[in-house]
C-alpha cells in the first residue's frame, strides 16, 4: 500500500451532453481521499489524452452514454499508452450493453459500470488496481 494520493481524471468524451453521472463519481473518489480532475463536457479522446499526460494520474474514468464507447475507448486508450502511460488503469461508466464489456476489458479498460453501480465498488477497484501497480 502507497501513501501517495491517488489521482484520477474523470472525462466525458464525445458529444454526450449528460454529466451527472461523472459528477456524482468524481464526488465520491474526491470524498474518499481522491485527488479528482474533472474535464467538462464534450472532450475529444486527444483532449482527455492530454489531460492524463499533463495531470500525471493513476487512472482515468470515461463516462460514456452516447453509444460511441467501442469508437471512444480504444482511441483514448491508444493515445494513453503511446504517451507511455502503460500503468494508467481505464475504467468507463454509462450505458454499455453486457455483450459490449468483455470486448472493452480486451481494449485494456480495467472495470466497466452501468447506472446504478455501488461507489465503493468503484472505489475499491480503483484503490486495488492503482496499488497493486505501484
Amino acid at each position: 500500500m502507497t501513501d501517495k494520493k491517488i489521482r484520477v481524471l474523470v472525462a466525458k468524451p464525445g458529444l454526450d451532453g449528460h454529466d451527472r453521472g461523472a459528477k456524482v463519481i468524481a464526488r465520491a473518489l474526491r470524498d474518499s481521499g481522491m485527488e479528482v480532475i474533472y474535464t467538462g463536457l464534450r472532450q475529444t479522446p486527444e483532449m482527455i489524452a492530454e489531460a492524463a499526460l499533463q495531470e500525471d494520474v493513476d487512472a482515468v474514468g470515461l463516462s460514456i452514454l452516447s453509444g460511441a464507447h467501442l469508437t471512444l475507448v480504444p482511441r483514448i486508450t491508444q493515445l494513453i499508452r503511446a504517451n507511455g502511460q502503460d500503468d494508467v488503469r481505464i475504467f468507463v461508466g454509462g450505458i454499455i450493453p453486457d455483450e459490449d464489456v468483455p470486448k472493452l476489458k480486451e481494449m485494456g479498460v480495467d472495470g466497466v459500470y452501468g447506472p446504478g453501480s455501488p461507489t465503493h465498488a468503484i472505489i475499491d477497484d480503483i484503490r486495488k488496481l492503482v496499488n497493486d501497480a505501484a
